[in-house]
């Protein structure tokens, strides 16, 4: 059987549903799709964009480092769209937040998300 551990860290808003932002097995980190939710729990479905992509970016690393891993320790991430044109905006946000990292990634682009969110990601780490 698997060591399982559940991580809910303090620097994020709680889980708004049955799951945990980041589950441990194996050696593997697995963050759930975050959301534009700042650690106080304000949801910004109404913020632009570029506001929107980065606190899901902040969200992912709180999980990952609530989780006993890191950015730099990525090895893929979904990112879930509801405009394509909004792709190069967050690209050049990916870059800057992800650094040296080049985990595998990919978009898809989909017709909405909840609270009308514009984006999600969700990742795969190492410990």
């Amino acid at each position: 059987m698997a060591d399982v551990t559940q991580t809910n860290p303090t620097t994020m808003a709680p889980p708004g549903g049955h799951y945990s932002h980041a589950v441990t097995a194996n050696g593997f980190v697995f963050v759930s799709g975050e959301l534009p939710i700042a650690p106080d729990g304000k949801k910004l479905n109404e913020a632009p964009f570029e506001r929107q992509a980065q606190q899901v970016l902040e969200n992912v690393a709180y999980a990952l480092k609530g989780a006993g891993s890191s950015i730099d320790k990525l090895m893929q991430v979904r990112v879930y769209v509801t405009d394509i044109g909004d792709w190069p905006a967050f690209n050049a946000l990916y870059a800057k937040w992800a650094g040296a990292a080049r985990p595998a990634r990919c978009v898809v682009p989909v017709p909405q998300l909840h609270y009308g969110f514009k984006i999600e990601v969700e990742a795969v780490a190492v410990k």
